[in-house]
């Protein structure tokens, strides 16, 4: 028998390992069934070459729990340990056997590289135990156990089967861990894709009642809870659309079928492997971020990819994996290195390259799409001029009669009719298709062509493509009345004479709380609405992104809404207004048009769309009674 003490630096290395080694307490699960897939690949490589003898037997991991003794078991039937091994491993902190195995066999797919992952046991348990049966011939079986101090035990006992079981003896601060529901999460949640399988056993739990086995039936096999052979390691060739739909259903059971997938498989300059997909979002404000998984040759490390994935593909759901990512100590933390960057635009360059093939080879299912894919394809465009390059080719934008065009597109399309003083393509947009219907009919009857920007990412969309588009502006439909909307005309005479036109300016200039009004008296079409209530473009935009938290602008969030009247002296309305003689009847009437003209913009609400009602109601109630 050996008794010693384990060689660190310090003697309270074990205190800093349970405090600082690991952010979350449930990651030691993780660390010591990774040790034992690790430990069953070594078996498997030896095995492979002729090194390991004789048949390997099932190769599984067994993780039990008995809540009577309060201990959790990790065991596996892997290449174990020599009495030299458990001490040089186990009695030298830090030293990683798995990084030794590695230089030794390049080839083997092996997690760990930290060789601290085995003493992460000590954040939950009072007391490690570890018997261990080495594949080499005549190796004796070693028992090893230590209390969490610098203390250890380390002796032969009677011979087991090839492997290692490791007991740990949960502490009383950690008995959350001897529920059987967490402890089963924890594995699905770490383990889930592992290529091993593992087998959870709740020794006291009642057993499952099987259903009955009929002659001749084969009974139930007994089953993993792990996917050993996720799609992500396949080649796409053998995958068909039937495997990643349900592949996407295994990571998220509650999803909607995604609109499609990009399979990432490269082994230069890097290793990276991964399925991502595009989910269905119908409304903006169901983008939901951190759905993509990080692993690490099949271990779970973390859903905080954003130094690894570009921000705006992180809407996107799926899994990446790589052993090229540099993490930290507890495989929590990204750390920096030219590989996370090359990965970056690798994953943005896939995305670009997935998007115009299926815009070029599919456009109509691309448009239909386009719902989805535009939240995307705007926000890449906004974010990262690499795929902003790519981007111009494949982002689209609907018109009001439902046709779809690329930029390229839409200047073909206008380009003798909607260019600015200043030689700029107008780009006419609505917001709000049903409200500001009436300023679409005036601008499609001109030949105008409108486009919908509905989106919440459309705001920020718009004002930066005007920075990176060159030569193009975008203008709302309401923004001027639809002959100003292109270029500013010189305005129509009036059938008014110079002192009518004043008298209807002077009844049209009107203070209206939380708007700022300016009037005008034009002579617009005798179809047109008698008054056209508008919003210049400049003001309302930054009204609108202080409004969204928009930083600096955020002040003009508290100013009040900018409305032009246009006031359209050609209606024949005027001709009998003009002549009332009864200025209270004047007066309601004028305030009435304008209100119509303000219930167009949504800008007529509490008190003041209250007073239009019982006015108008008035109105009504005495053109009644005098006919």
């Amino acid at each position: 028998m050996q008794k010693g003490q384990i060689r660190v630096q310090t003697e309270n290395i074990f205190p800093i390992i349970k405090k600082f080694l690991y952010s979350d307490h449930e990651i030691f699960l993780r660390e010591l069934v990774s040790n034992a897939t690790d430990a069953t690949q070594k078996i498997k490589t030896l095995s492979s070459i002729g090194e390991a003898k004789g048949n390997l037997g099932e190769l599984r991991i067994d993780v039990s729990l008995d809540t009577k003794e309060k201990t959790i078991t990790i065991e596996d039937r892997g290449v174990g340990m020599t009495k030299e091994e458990v001490d040089k491993y186990l009695n030298q902190v830090a030293f990683s056997g798995a990084e030794e195995f590695l230089t030794k066999y390049k080839d083997a797919s092996i997690i760990g590289h930290f060789g601290l992952g085995f003493y992460s046991a000590f954040m939950v348990a009072a007391k490690v135990e570890v018997l261990t049966q080495s594949f080499q011939e005549d190796a004796p079986t070693v028992y090893w156990s230590c209390d969490g101090s610098p203390e250890f035990e380390l002796y032969e006992v009677e011979k087991k089967q090839r492997g290692t079981k490791i007991i740990l003896h949960v502490n009383e601060e950690s008995a959350e861990f001897l529920d059987a529901h967490k402890l089963k999460g924890i594995l699905e949640k770490f383990c889930k894709f592992l290529p091993i399988p593992i087998f959870f056993n709740d020794v006291h739990a009642e057993p499952v009642k099987e259903k009955e086995v009929k002659e001749g039936e084969e009974a139930p096999a007994e089953k993993s809870i792990n996917n050993t052979n996720p799609i992500w390691v396949k080649k796409p060739s053998e995958l068909t659309k039937e495997d990643y739909e349900k592949f996407y259903r295994e990571l998220y059971p509650f999803g909607e079928t995604p609109l499609f997938w990009i399979h990432l498989n490269v082994d230069y300059p890097f290793n990276l492997t991964g399925v991502l997909y595009f989910p269905k979002i119908k409304q903006s404000y169901e983008i939901q971020k951190d759905k993509i998984q990080l692993y690490c040759n099949q271990v779970f490390v973390t859903d905080e990819v954003k130094d690894i994935v570009p921000e705006f593909l992180m809407l996107l759901h799926g899994v990446i994996d790589s052993p090229d990512i540099p993490l930290n100590v507890s495989r929590s933390y990204l750390q920096g290195d030219p590989n996370v960057r090359k990965i970056n635009s690798h994953i943005t360059k896939k995305v670009a390259d997935k998007l115009e093939e299926i815009f070029k080879n599919e456009r109509t299912e691309f448009e239909q799409k386009w719902e989805s894919l535009g939240l995307f394809v705007k926000y890449g465009m906004m974010t990262d001029d690499k795929f902003l390059e790519k981007g111009n080719k494949f982002l689209v934008m609907e018109d009001t009669a439902g046709k779809f065009h690329t930029l390229e597109e839409y200047k073909t399309a206008t380009e003798a009719t909607q260019k600015n003083k200043d030689g700029k393509q107008v780009v006419l947009y609505t917001t709000n298709p049903i409200q500001q219907d009436a300023y679409i009919q005036g601008a499609v009857a001109k030949g105008y062509v409108v486009v919908k920007m509905e989106t919440l990412v459309d705001a920020a969309f718009l004002n930066t493509m005007e920075m990176k588009w060159e030569n193009v502006t975008f203008v709302r439909v309401d923004a001027d009345i639809v002959d100003n909307l292109i270029d500013k005309q010189e305005s129509n005479e009036t059938v008014l004479s110079k002192d009518e036109t004043e008298q209807l300016k002077t009844l049209f200039t009107l203070q209206i709380p939380e708007l700022h009004v300016t009037t005008e008296v034009k002579g617009l079409s005798v179809d047109a609405a008698p008054v056209v209530a508008t919003r210049p473009e400049f003001m309302r935009r930054m009204k609108d992104m202080g409004a969204a938290g928009g930083g600096m602008t955020a002040f003009y969030a508290q100013m009040p809404d900018e409305v032009t009247l246009t006031v359209n002296g050609n209606h024949p309305i005027y001709q009998s207004l003009l002549k009332e003689t009864n200025d209270e009847i004047k007066t309601k009437q004028v305030r009435n048009l304008a209100d119509l003209a303000l219930l167009s913009q949504g800008l007529l609400k509490g008190a003041e769309l209250t007073n239009y009602i019982n006015r108008t109601v008035e109105m009504m109630q005495k053109e009644t009674v005098s006919a």
